[in-house]
């Protein structure tokens, strides 16, 4: 088949490389003049090498654990598996490398609107929307006339849009546990990456600077190339038999951090399982994240409840599986 994929992320390309390695004839559109994602945590549970097992070559520092402050009480939670720090823009030029490989044709400098989006449906069998947070493609979906591409009563637009914003602090740290700050509606956070030290907040879009400058201010601490994204949360999957979407273009991040590379990587599994059939990949990916999601949403909640309200209840140390709070039985 002959398929574009619109963005070169991690989950665009992981896709193009494996498409592509299925003898399909793949095409990559990025609307940036170089692949690399730069305003992103790379922080990564270990599960991210069953995707590409060459990142480890990339892995900067490990992270065994995480310390939540809240007002009254402080937590560790000790992750199983291990995560690992590595910086997000050379695994995008990673996957870049090893899609090429697998005979990919990927095109920076592509900005496709609505009109090309249009002729990219005409011209190719199957259209993968992975170009993130502000999806055109999932737009296009969404306000193009004459057609019923969700279901009847969704809100494609129905996702939460906390904003991150990030900066370095230039010092060397190798620390094997990184730290937050919990926030009335998310989260300050500081990650150790062995050359230099991240800082950044997930909040409300009109809470978050305010909040993150005041922050950094009272610790006395000097930042460099600060940046800030929104972060897409829910997730909404077109009913369309050519045309679909996946990673951030989805909405689908984990509820209580933010974080969603290995659930991005885990949704393209599904796709590609079940390539070209989009109606049941919707289906299935459906099925396998909204039990996550919902229980990511109530775990969240009951720990921002407990930790502003009822600390004493909460146990000091937590043994936590950072992709997956709970294991279901369900597979891809």
């Amino acid at each position: 088949m002959k398929i574009a994929i619109i963005g070169a992320g991690v989950c665009g390309l992981y896709l193009a490389k494996n498409l592509a390695q299925k003898g399909n004839e793949v095409f990559v559109f990025e609307k940036k003049k170089t692949i690399g994602k730069q305003c992103c945590s790379g922080l990564f549970s270990a599960r991210l090498f069953d995707f590409f097992p060459e990142a480890r070559q990339l892995e900067t520092n490990q992270i065994g654990s995480c310390i939540i402050n809240f007002p009254k009480r402080t937590i560790r939670i000790k992750f199983r598996p291990r995560f690992s720090v590595i910086d997000h823009a050379q695994l995008d030029l990673l996957a870049g490398a090893l899609a090429t490989q697998a005979g990919a044709n990927i095109r920076t400098g592509q900005n496709i609107d609505f009109s090309e989006l249009d002729e990219l449906s005409a011209g190719y069998d199957r259209v993968i929307g992975a170009d993130g947070a502000l999806s055109p493609t999932r737009n296009y979906l969404t306000f193009k006339k004459g057609r019923t591409l969700f279901k009847k009563g969704s809100d494609p637009f129905g996702l939460s849009f906390p904003l991150g914003i990030q900066g370095f602090e230039q010092k060397r740290d190798n620390s094997d546990f990184v730290e937050t700050w919990a926030t009335k509606n998310g989260f300050l956070w500081r990650i150790p990456r062995g050359k230099d030290v991240e800082w950044g907040i997930m909040e409300k879009p009109d809470l978050a600077p305010k909040i993150f400058n005041e922050f950094i201010a009272r610790k006395n601490i000097k930042l460099t190339e600060l940046r800030c994204a929104i972060i897409p949360q829910g997730l909404v999957l077109p009913k369309n038999e050519k045309i679909t979407l996946c990673g951030d273009a989805s909405g689908l991040t984990k509820p209580w951090s933010g974080g969603g590379v290995i659930w991005n990587l885990t949704q393209a599994g599904i796709l590609l399982k079940n390539f070209p059939d989009f109606l049941q990949y919707r289906k299935d990916a459906t099925r396998f994240f909204n039990l996550r999601i919902m229980a990511g949403k109530a775990a969240k909640f009951c720990a921002y409840t407990a930790g502003f309200h009822f600390p004493w209840i909460i146990p000091q140390n937590i043994n936590l599986d950072g992709d997956y709070l709970l294991k279901f039985n369900r597979k891809i």
